[in-house]
């Protein structure tokens, strides 16, 4: 089994990349969000899920162990295959899926081509707290790791509403409530996190 790869990008195309390792190309299906990051000519390290079927062994590639595993975890819901699990980490980054999935934001996950409501529910009833514990590297970023269960408490669901309402996107509203809840701890009411979110993002 191929759990990581390292070497050159040869190419990259619309939904895959050639990695050059030693003169042997690999093909490696990636999320778009890891595509666009990869330029032909330059070094890169993907960290690899490899499916092996009767007719073909095929390539994940992520750009970092919790967005493997996150890829891994989507796969575990009713509805969700391969596909739809690289739609998903092409929208949303494993921080933003991790808050999404702690805020039980269905909505933000939803965004995803090839996710409708009931799909994006059932990843976010299903995943509560079990995203992997380097899924955001740390920071305010980890939410759904700062919330323990990964259920939002109703504070921190408002305080996103209020700075959405206020024109932010829903995946800068919750970045800047874990800072708040960082910085204020999960006892804090709505308006404390709402005046700690706006300085965080001011900053």
């Amino acid at each position: 089994m191929i759990g990581k790869l390292k070497g050159i990008v040869d190419a990259v195309d619309e939904d895959h990349c050639i990695i050059d390792v030693g003169g042997v190309g690999y093909v490696a299906f990636c999320p778009a969000r890891t595509l666009a990051a990869l330029e032909a000519g330059t070094a890169a390290t993907l960290f690899i899920e490899t499916y092996v079927r009767e007719d073909a062994i095929r390539l994940f590639g992520f750009a970092s162990a919790a967005e493997r595993e996150w890829f891994r975890l989507l796969q575990n819901v009713q509805g969700v295959g391969a596909r739809v699990a690289l739609s998903v980490l092409s929208t949303l980054s494993a921080a933003d899926l991790s808050n999404a999935i702690a805020l039980r934001d269905t909505a933000m996950v939803a965004r995803s081509p090839g996710v409708g409501k009931k799909v994006a529910e059932r990843i976010v009833s299903e995943l509560k707290g079990k995203g992997p514990a380097l899924a955001a590297g740390g920071g305010a970023s980890g939410f759904a790791q700062e919330l323990g269960e990964g259920a939002a408490p109703a504070p921190a669901a408002d305080a996103v509403s209020a700075l959405t309402n206020l024109g932010y996107p829903r995946d800068v509203a919750a970045n800047a409530v874990a800072a708040a809840m960082k910085e204020a701890g999960e006892a804090a009411d709505s308006a404390r996190l709402i005046r700690l979110g706006l300085k965080a993002l001011a900053g």
